[in-house]
């Protein structure tokens, strides 16, 4: 006679992912803030708004992922950094629109539960909500038998901030003459890594571990830097300061990504050379034969955030900046949409 079936036998372990949530306690009472309710483990994450101290608050919020950035992880075999870039995807898109985040969720799936694997996740989450002064308080984990291959896995991340709804940042002011500034991005982010991955590995052959002089260091260890969080950056530069707009660079790049925050009206012209283009993308440029249009479409290219300011701001803005140790640029400038062309952008 066969044993009666279990759940393990299918492939889930109940007790495993059990005793993961108490790591994961611990890891989020690190993150907590002014407002988190309870504690993870129910059946919701709790917070409460009355210390927003806001006329008329309104909650932002945000989601996205990693993409196949995990691909480097998992070829490295190395799970610390990819939770920061989960946290940096949504956290900065609540931030670019005036409001402080607030708490953050995620979604774990693999295919068998690795505690160490995942422990390592989590803490990367736990530090990206650290650096950007919001609570985790809340997701799961979920195991999916036959769904993943053996050592990978998904991730989501979710973020709700809140800002007072005469303080919102939604580039609706914008006017032609106003300044674009670019803020220094840490490499590659979040975006662009199927291209990343078809030129270094499909077309240049190289491993992970292949050292490249140009970046001075291990192909690995350069494309799993993290994704920069700019939520405190945008938060002391909304304080007092006629910040206009601003737009976080992700996938569409600096142009894409700039123009769904100026009005119709309006295109952007940027200036040739005008910020520091950081080593691993003229290394892909060079390396897969990459059009510069194309670039510009893929990557932020070593901008992760613009603001665009009125011009008589734009040294007050570039001294704030450079006291909280930013690398700032004046990249271009809003200028009037051609009537008789639909192209909304120009190099000066």
């Amino acid at each position: 006679m066969n044993k009666p079936l279990t759940y393990v036998d299918a492939g889930v372990d109940i007790d495993k992912a059990d005793k993961l949530v108490h790591t994961i306690k611990a890891i989020a009472q690190k993150t907590r803030v002014s407002g988190v309710m309870g504690e993870i483990g129910g059946f919701g994450g709790l917070f409460s708004l009355s210390t927003a101290n806001m006329e008329n608050p309104v909650l932002v919020s945000s989601t996205d992922g990693v993409g196949t950035k995990l691909k480097i992880a998992f070829m490295m075999d190395k799970h610390d950094t990819v939770g920061i870039d989960l946290v940096a995807m949504s956290v900065n898109d609540v931030a670019v629109q005036g409001a402080k985040p607030l708490f953050f969720l995620d979604y774990l799936a693999t295919g068998r539960i690795d505690g160490e694997r995942i422990t390592q996740i989590i803490q990367g989450i736990g530090k990206g909500c650290q650096e950007a002064r919001c609570a985790l308080i809340g997701g799961e984990t979920a195991e999916m038998p036959g769904f993943y291959q053996d050592g990978e896995y998904d991730l989501a991340g979710f973020a709700v901030g809140i800002v007072d709804n005469s303080k919102i940042v939604d580039g609706s002011e914008i006017q032609v003459g106003h300044q674009i500034i670019g803020i220094a991005s840490n490499g590659v982010h979040s975006n662009g890594f199927s291209m990343v991955r078809k030129i270094c590995f499909d077309l240049l052959k190289l491993t992970v571990n292949s050292h490249v002089p140009e970046l001075g260091k291990t192909l690995g260890e350069e494309l799993l830097s993290p994704t920069r969080i700019y939520s405190e950056t945008i938060q002391n530069l909304v304080r007092g300061l006629p910040i206009k707009g601003l737009a976080h660079i992700t996938g569409g790049g600096i142009v894409l990504n700039t123009l769904r925050i100026i009005p119709q009206a309006c295109g952007i012209a940027l200036k040739r050379d005008s910020w520091e283009v950081p080593p691993i993308f003229t290394f892909l440029k060079e390396a897969g034969k990459v059009e510069e249009h194309e670039m510009l479409r893929i990557f932020n290219n070593g901008i992760g955030l613009v603001a665009v300011v009125p011009e008589n701001a734009v040294q007050d803005v570039l001294a704030r900046l450079s006291a909280m140790k930013e690398k700032a640029f004046v990249i271009g400038s809003i200028v009037e949409r051609p009537a008789s062309d639909e192209e909304r952008f120009h190099w000066v």
